[in-house]
């Protein structure tokens, strides 16, 4: 129960091993949607068809002896929408209410006869006695047909994906871990978007936050709108150093982790390392986007750059990196050309500071390279 009239209908996936087919989830994955009682029924969202039989239990459970008025699709990516046929064959007076590109989309995902919709648009409303429903959209949030339905009764705020996360509601996991590495992954691109529904969300009394994935988010909400500033104007959340790398032979994954003890030793706050080729690339990603300072350092490979190093960059770029200040080092026997080529992909991102004199590795790390890295070290340690 959400509060007296609004109950949570959703369910736990956590048989998933890769959301969207590419992210990590060992703790699963929740598929959110909720009911609100009134005079008329509306149902927030259905779940993904994976789950479709045991939400559609915990919705009859949840009406009793009623039948829903309304189906509002917020957002019609299949984790949320996949079930919406089902939905309709079991309430089939029910009425879908979207705005004008939730029925384009949904269009392409099912045969449906489109005859009882209601259209909105920004800034209607729906009457359903003493709750009443305030449509916001929220295009690229991160689909061009998101919306977000305020009720002004309760004052809830159900957000889409916005204030999202991984996890199933049981997993014993901190919301603001799991939660950047989702909003970066999956969200992160589109941060101009978000800073403009930020906008509007300020002019609404919320006391509840209900997203489609993760938590219901109540209590003081501060936290979590401060979160979503940072992170969608792309400002450093921590202050410390993300070191990144890729190494061919282990002489440069040596030479990261001296770098981390030198950073240490100096009074930096915190250093987190990650290996491209074994640990999970969104959480890396998560990593590039929460700290200011980052090193990149990477074997030469083929005349470029460790493949791991290139990819990661590409994913950097793909979502919209910026406002960092990158050190690098590379590490070549006989032609060094790692460098080189994560430069050129750092120059195609936005208010990229590349600190001056990268450095040179070939083969293990000498006594001269070592003075290299306590001279970055120093540079990195600076506020």
């Amino acid at each position: 129960m959400i509060t007296n009239d609004i109950l949570y209908v959703g369910v736990d996936d956590k048989d998933i091993d890769l959301f969207e087919g590419q992210f990590v989830v060992p703790n699963g994955i929740a598929y959110n949607s909720y009911v609100i009682l009134d005079d008329k029924i509306a149902v927030m969202d259905t779940v993904d068809k994976r789950k479709g039989a045991e939400y559609l239990a915990n919705l009859e459970k949840a009406l009793g002896d009623r039948f829903p008025d309304y189906l509002i699709v917020s957002h019609v990516e299949p984790d949320h929408a996949s079930s919406v046929q089902l939905f309709l064959e079991k309430y089939p007076q029910a009425q879908l209410v979207g705005n004008t590109k939730t029925f384009q989309l949904l269009a392409q995902y099912f045969d449906l006869n489109f005859d009882n919709i209601l259209t909105v648009k920004e800034g209607d409303t729906l009457l359903l006695g003493k709750h009443e429903l305030h449509f916001i959209l929220t295009p690229m949030v991160h689909w061009p047909e998101v919306m977000f339905t305020y009720d002004s009764y309760d004052k809830v705020l159900f957000s889409a994906d916005a204030f999202g996360k991984f996890g199933a509601l049981g997993a014993k996991e901190d919301w603001t871990c799991e939660a950047r590495r989702y909003y970066f992954n999956i969200v992160g691109k589109f941060g101009m978007p978000v800073q403009t529904v930020l906008k509007k969300a300020a002019t609404l009394d919320i006391r509840i936050i209900c997203p489609l994935h993760g938590p219901v988010l109540s209590g003081d909400l501060s936290k979590y709108l401060d979160k979503y500033n940072i992170w969608s104007s792309y400002e450093p959340e921590s202050e410390g150093v993300f070191i990144a790398y890729a190494s061919l032979h282990g002489n440069t994954r040596d030479a990261v982790l001296a770098l981390k003890e030198m950073l240490l030793s100096k009074g930096c706050p915190e250093v987190v390392v990650s290996d491209l080729a074994r640990n999970d690339m969104a959480e890396a990603l998560e990593h590039a986007f929460c700290y200011g300072k980052v090193v990149l350092a990477a074997s030469s490979y083929n005349g470029g750059v460790m493949p791991f190093m290139e990819d990661f960059l590409h994913h950097l770029k793909g979502k919209n990196y910026q406002k960092r200040t990158v050190a690098l080092v590379e590490n070549g026997s006989w032609a060094p050309s790692a460098n080189k080529a994560m430069t050129e992909i750092l120059s195609q991102m936005k208010d990229i500071t590349i600190l001056d004199s990268p450095i040179t590795l070939r083969g293990v790390m000498k006594d001269e390279d070592k003075k290299a890295f306590e001279v970055l070290a120093d540079k990195l340690c600076i506020s």
